[in-house]
């Protein structure tokens, strides 16, 4: 599927990178989860973001999950593939390898570890979108690149001609919605933040990048559709009944553990996480199962 700010849309699972008990990928299981997703409906899969567990893949092992993920996925469902890195040379060569796949657009992160000032961050965007021959989505995630791309910096990044939209994963609402105000007429604008689906709806966003989505890929999709054809308060008591799992991927104790864990308990391939990134005490597996069966699911 083409991407535009018409087509970026929906719900985009931000897929896991599942692993078998050694730590080593595990396509089979990549590909299962895949093609579950696809057939709950989602409107299209991010490959090895955050939750995909990016920072703790070599090189060989990003190019290897988009690869097996173009498999699986449909034309008619969008495949975006996360180039972050820390500098501009690498971001290339994922974008490259992401076009020689066939993957509908990139996302990106600015470049983290050293600081830098907006006039680089701007530059960055600009020549990956000069250099990159298919659509460019900006992920604004600062907490975990400890660079925020405020409302003014997106304005001017949303002139680019090749980007096309934004994850926001800035936790502030109110410059979400400024962004919106600002640019939301030029790209698509879409949270990535579980928590901030419906509210994001609420102020024009158009849809979520969401680890939710890994795990209750149906329920999110019913949310959006809801909201879509006008039935606000249905969407909104789904969003408060899902709250309580959004809550284990964003504080408590935070992704990706709980999102594998999640899935494992679903009968899912997913695996451990790799280290050094914790997994769940007994007591939050507990926890979690609760929340599963609260929701209805029969967890194993």
């Amino acid at each position: 599927m083409k991407l535009t700010k018409e087509s970026l849309r929906g719900v985009i699972v931000a897929i896991v990178t599942p692993f078998r008990d050694d730590y080593e990928l595990d396509v089979e299981g990549l590909k299962v989860l895949t093609q579950y997703l696809v057939e709950c409906g989602v409107h299209g899969i991010m490959t090895t973001g955050g939750n995909g567990e990016f920072p703790h893949l070599l090189p060989h092992e990003r190019f290897k999950v988009l690869e097996v993920v173009r498999e699986v996925v449909p034309s008619n469902t969008l495949l975006i593939a996360c180039v972050s890195a820390c500098g501009l040379k690498e971001v290339l060569t994922y974008v490259k390898h992401a076009v020689d796949v066939g993957a509908d657009g990139v996302i990106a992160t600015p470049p983290y570890y050293y600081k830098l000032p907006r006039e680089s961050i701007y530059e960055f965007f600009k020549e990956l979108a000069e250099k990159s021959e298919i659509p460019v989505v900006v992920y604004n995630n600062p907490v975990y690149t400890g660079h925020n791309i405020d409302p003014k910096l997106m304005g001017k990044i949303a002139e680019l001609g090749n980007v096309v939209g934004m994850k926001q994963s800035n936790s502030d609402l109110g410059q979400t919605i400024e962004i919106i105000r600002l640019v939301g007429h030029k790209i698509s604008v879409l949270t990535g933040i579980d928590s901030q689906f419906y509210p994001t709806l609420c102020v024009g966003g158009r849809g979520i990048f969401s680890t939710a989505a890994c795990v209750v890929p149906k329920q999110m999709v019913r949310l959006y559709n809801e909201f879509v054809k006008g039935n606000y308060k249905e969407a909104f008591e789904l969003h408060l009944k899902l709250q309580e799992l959004f809550r284990f991927f964003e504080y408590e104790p935070g992704y990706v553990a709980p999102c594998k864990v999640a899935l494992k308990l679903l009968g899912l391939p997913a695996g451990p996480v790799r280290k050094p990134l914790p997994s769940l005490t007994p007591q939050e597996v507990e926890e979690l199962k609760n929340v599963l069966v609260n929701l209805g699911f029969t967890v194993g």
